[in-house]
């Protein structure tokens, strides 16, 4: 078999494989071989996709140091887009913004990180001065759907003088599903019974928190725990109560499937609101198809 000497010039190109392998391919030497490494190689070495993910993570990095407000804002909402842990974690910088559009902007697009990284870093958002900011925190840690973060949502939703911050956090506590929050979601709902209350005092409480009752009703049937029932039941016979509080109430009956509610959900399913007659109606037909009757 004859020797072939190789060209100087493709010594010097050794060092990047590919393109050697293509030089090789257009000589006369080997043609066949060198078109099949090319091919090999390629296939081997596909960096573009990566290659691509970096430059744009690392632009993205360079905008959070923008001095625009919203320049910033739209780079953590990039990285969010990218879904990636890597780009997660650069966004983590973000956390600390001076401004708070950008920190509750970062609490959603770290959530690519492992549960306990995001977690960790979502808990000290919650003491954040800005409203806005606990209530996005709270959200995310939702989301994560991670058992450490219980503890400091209930915290939220006990302590906190925002309605907003505090419904996010019943909200979060119902994605999580953990059974220590029945507890202090049920005494959320009904602190005393809401039959004890005057007729004002239960008109004053039901506008103050009608978005966290109807949140900490929907957490409680999420959960599932029957330890919730006799506060659901409560809210759902207690008729000055908004209709939604109360709709929110009859479905979360049905989902737990406990037969002590089927006295308050028949009552129901004769409520003026339709929607409320229909819910109970077929919570009903979870728990007791004998005893539902159809809404008239």
């Amino acid at each position: 078999m004859k020797h072939v000497t190789c060209p100087s010039s493709y010594l010097k190109l050794s060092c990047c494989p590919l393109v050697l392998a293509a030089a090789l391919s257009t000589s006369l030497v080997i043609p066949a071989l060198a078109r099949t490494a090319v091919l090999r190689l390629a296939k081997r070495q596909s960096p573009t996709s990566l290659t691509l993910l970096q430059l744009e993570i690392q632009k993205q990095r360079q905008r959070l140091n923008s001095l625009e407000v919203e320049e910033r804002r739209d780079a953590v909402m990039s990285l969010g887009r990218l879904r990636r842990p890597e780009a997660s974690r650069v966004a983590l910088a973000a956390l600390n913004d001076p401004v708070p559009i950008v920190r509750a902007t970062a609490a959603t697009a770290i959530l690519s990180l492992p549960a306990n990284e995001s977690t960790a870093a979502l808990t000290s958002l919650l003491n954040d001065k800005d409203e806005f900011v606990r209530q996005e925190a709270s959200y995310a840690l939702g989301t994560t759907g991670s058992r450490s973060a219980v503890t400091p949502l209930i915290e939220r939703l006990t302590t906190d003088k925002k309605n907003g911050v505090r419904g996010a956090a019943a909200t979060a506590l119902g994605q999580i599903g953990d059974e220590e929050a029945v507890t202090v979601l049920a005494q959320v709902l009904s602190p005393h019974g809401f039959n004890q209350l005057s007729r004002k005092a239960l008109i004053r409480k039901a506008k103050e928190n009608q978005f966290v009752l109807r949140a900490v009703a929907r957490a409680l049937g999420q959960i599932g725990s029957r330890a919730g029932v006799p506060a659901l039941i409560d809210a759902l016979s207690t008729d000055s109560l908004p209709d939604d509080v109360r709709r929110e109430a009859a479905r979360s009956l049905g989902l737990i499937g406990d037969p002590s509610a089927v006295p308050a959900l028949q009552a129901a399913t004769d409520a003026r609101d339709p929607y409320l007659s229909r819910i109970a109606y077929e919570a009903l037909r979870k728990i007791a198809p004998k005893e539902a009757r159809t809404p008239s």
